[in-house]
């Protein structure tokens, strides 16, 4: 096992020690793990949690999550919430960041800390495996990912579960099992127990090594030529272009669905979710947050002009971002 001074990346340390975070917190083994091993390296955090009342043992939870922000003088911020409907996972997931962006923007955090580890990007990787996704959906997260006003740090993507358990255990530091990670109805549960802990076990060492050469190979392959000004991305148009919208997306918080990745292909002006534009002109894509905007006849002939696309224009006209700024 490592020691604990190394589960950590010292790169996500050296980054968390500049700036305001964030820690989201479940009290489960990896976030309570990575409460403490913070502690351990004197990096300044507060904590969220989100209680969805599904399970009798979240009340637990949050006393506990409670108990540690007065023990140690931080912050705590809570969000209880029911999820209806199908597909539970990605609603909690949404509601979950929802939450924590409207945290990072009311207090001005500049880094939410989340606590996935070595398991959960090989769990990841695996299910994207069986989908026959490409290199940039399979690889997932990344252990520092900008997004609109702040950065994701994950500093425990080269440490696995059963080290987490390990250190928490020789610390005797109390935390909480979700019992739904045994619940096989739920396909990553399947895949962690019959096949991604076997792989960590026979290869931990070898994994690590794989997926950091995948993480090159894939900044080899997205060298796309940007522009980005506020939260409007432009990409030259390339023969594989849905890597880069993909990527751009990402980085604005927002992860496409394979059925979007298929009509993106299309190459048609669309609105994503309702939330983001993809538009194409002859020479560029152009990726923004989705806007309705009143906008003068004057604006719209000097788009034309430009070349800019019609779904576009509103965020460069609210922003008055400079039309002869957005070429290449």
């Amino acid at each position: 096992m490592l020691q604990s001074s190394n589960l950590l990346s010292q790169n996500s340390i050296d980054l968390l020690k500049k700036g305001s975070n964030l820690l989201a917190f479940s009290a489960g083994v990896d976030s309570t793990a990575l409460f403490f091993l913070l502690m351990e390296r004197e990096v300044e955090f507060d904590i969220a949690i989100v209680d969805y009342q599904t399970r009798d043992s979240s009340k637990d939870e949050v006393l506990y999550a409670k108990e540690l922000a007065k023990r140690f003088d931080k912050k705590i911020y809570l969000h209880s919430c029911k999820i209806d409907g199908g597909n539970f996972e990605k609603r909690a997931r949404d509601e979950r960041y929802n939450f924590f962006k409207s945290l990072i923007k009311k207090h001005n955090y500049q880094n939410l800390i989340t606590a996935h580890q070595l398991n959960d990007k090989l769990e990841w990787f695996l299910m994207q495996l069986l989908k026959g996704a490409g290199l940039v959906e399979i690889l997932g997260f990344d252990e520092i990912e900008k997004r609109e006003s702040y950065n994701i740090i994950r500093p425990l993507l080269n440490t696995s579960k059963d080290e987490l358990l390990d250190y928490l255990r020789k610390q005797k530091i109390r935390y909480f099992i979700d019992e739904t990670n045994e619940d096989h109805r739920y396909r990553r549960n399947l895949i962690r127990e019959k096949i991604s802990n076997t792989l960590l076990e026979l290869g931990k060492d070898g994994i690590i090594k794989s997926f950091s050469y995948l993480h090159n190979d894939k900044e080899l392959v997205l060298e796309y030529e940007t522009k980005r000004i506020e939260d409007l991305i432009i990409l030259k148009r390339s023969k594989d272009f849905i890597r880069g919208v993909d990527k751009a997306l990402k980085s604005l918080g927002y992860l496409l669905s394979k059925a979007q990745r298929d009509e993106i292909k299309k190459e048609v002006d669309m609105v994503i979710g309702a939330r983001f534009v993809v538009a194409f002109s002859n020479e560029y894509i152009f990726i923004s947050p989705y806007i309705k905007e009143v906008m003068p006849k004057e604006f719209k002939e000097l788009c034309r002009i430009s070349h800019i696309p019609p779904k576009i224009r509103a965020y460069i006209y609210k922003k008055r971002i400079d039309l002869t700024s957005l070429h290449i």
